[in-house]
């Protein structure tokens, strides 16, 4: 729903602008896959690549804890007929403790991935909209549009400015 939203705004604004556009000149629009462009960058791979150690590492860590939580089933199970019923209890909070150590840790993990992923990519986003920018102002491009984000219904008359985004990057 926020996308149809979001496609008719950019329609009326472009309308809207046309307008504005035949009166001052012409509007000159162009468009980008901003996503096959990253996939180009060599900066990508290597901070994929570290996104991708970072969450190894912590999906090691969560499997020693699944480990270690299926080590206290396997042995409240074999032993429950013979626990009491303080030393049961006791069991059983200590697997209740633990589960719910592994769904936090899970959580944060979750949480640390995204954020390490945002800290390595940020510099090459920014890199990407530098060149973008330079693009528009070099070619005197009035909106140059993102159709990998969706919000574009219609772009076949605009110039594909990826080839310009990539040469002023030195990207073959």
């Amino acid at each position: 729903m926020k996308t149809i939203r979001k496609g008719f705004l950019l329609l009326a604004i472009a309308l809207l602008f046309s307008g504005v556009g035949f009166a001052q000149g012409t509007l000159k629009i162009g468009y980008i896959d901003s996503n096959k462009l990253m996939s180009m960058m060599p900066e990508s791979d290597s901070a994929q690549a570290q996104v991708k150690m970072y969450a190894q590492n912590l999906q090691k860590q969560m499997q020693v804890m699944g480990q270690e939580y299926q080590k206290k089933i396997q042995n409240y199970q074999a032993n429950a007929g013979t626990m009491s019923d303080l030393i049961r209890q006791t069991k059983e909070k200590e697997i209740a403790d633990l589960q719910q150590r592994i769904q936090a840790f899970q959580a944060s993990a979750d949480k640390d991935i995204q954020q390490k992923q945002q800290q390595l990519f940020q510099p090459i986003i920014q890199k990407v909209k530098n060149a973008i920018d330079a693009v528009g102002k070099e070619y005197h491009y009035n909106y140059i549009l993102d159709v990998s984000q969706g919000v574009v219904l219609y772009y076949a008359n605009g110039d594909n400015v990826l080839p310009l985004v990539k040469k002023k990057l030195k990207l073959k």
